[in-house]
């Protein structure tokens, strides 16, 4: 398959999770903002403001291409003759959704492609989830959901892109993980016997797979009672999800040292987020429970 035609797949698969989400909250409204890149490329923004369920989240699809920063080929320790200017191209669609309660978790997913002018090229991306409080067995379901996408494709994906996402969504000022992870791979290449075309399937199966995954959550979710009090604790989270987006991901750095657009890559952030100077969770509460859950190595579907 050729670039474009990842692209094209890229752009419908943002206009069917749009659709998906629309189904899932008929309160939420999708502002689409579309928008170039003076180097190269651009994308369609499409944000969701004060639905019944979701009260901020984005949509984002983006095909941009450029000059390859030097800095940026050292990072990704990709070794090329650098007398020669090397230029890249990269697509996908990401997704980062805040729900108004806070017993619906935060769901995250990336799916991307990249290639440079020296022959090199990649999949990767991921979906993860963060719960302001962990059900074991909501979250159970997740991974398990997760594995069946992951087994049509490989039986080593899951074990090996699961420990990837514990290792990647961390926190390593905190300790903690952003949540409880779920897959995260990247650089899926011709290596180990794979084709371009098994990497890429995979890959359309991960996005495929997204408004089902979050639906089966909300469905669970969205009818439980809060107070003030969880309230509180959702900012207080939001606030750790704050500090990995901005610290840690690499896709936000990425965009921002390409030159990417400010608004779109920042879209991920929360609509409020709380610091507390030394919060730490009542003995016994349930804030203490899931901040006991947020460490590497976990093996939900044995919960």
């Amino acid at each position: 398959m050729t670039k474009k035609e990842i692209t094209n797949w890229f752009k419908c698969l943002q206009d069917n999770i749009c659709k998906g989400l629309k189904d899932l909250d008929a309160d939420a409204i999708f502002h689409e903002d579309l928008w170039k890149r003076e180097e190269g490329g651009g994308g369609r923004t499409r944000i969701i403001n004060n639905g019944s369920i979701i009260e901020k989240g984005g949509v984002n699809f983006s095909s941009v291409e450029g000059d390859m920063p030097a800095n940026l080929l050292k990072v990704l320790k990709v070794e090329t003759d650098t007398s020669q200017p090397i230029t890249f191209y990269a697509t996908g669609v990401s997704i980062v959704l805040h729900p108004n309660s806070p017993m619906t978790p935060i769901i995250h997913m990336n799916v991307r492609y990249f290639e440079m002018s020296n022959g090199l090229w990649w999949f990767g991306g991921g979906i993860d989830l963060t719960p302001h409080y962990i059900d074991d067995l909501l979250a159970k379901d997740f991974h398990r959901m997760l594995k069946n996408v992951c087994d049509k494709h490989h039986h080593d994906y899951y074990p090996t892109f699961k420990k990837w996402a514990d290792n990647y969504f961390f926190i390593p000022h905190r300790n903690e993980t952003r949540g409880i992870g779920g897959i995260f791979f990247d650089r899926l290449n011709d290596t180990n016997g794979f084709s371009k075309m098994e990497r890429w399937n995979f890959v359309k199966e991960v996005g495929n797979s997204f408004v089902h995954l979050y639906a089966h959550q909300v469905n669970q979710t969205k009818e439980l009672k809060y107070s003030s009090n969880e309230l509180n604790w959702q900012r207080l989270r939001r606030g750790r999800y704050v500090e990995f987006n901005l610290v840690w991901d690499r896709g936000t750095k990425f965009g921002l040292e390409t030159n990417g657009r400010t608004e779109s890559i920042l879209m991920s952030l929360p609509p409020q987020a709380n610091w507390e100077y030394c919060y730490t969770p009542k003995i016994n509460s349930l804030e203490a429970q899931t901040q006991s859950k947020l460490k590497k190595g976990i093996n939900w579907l044995s919960n």
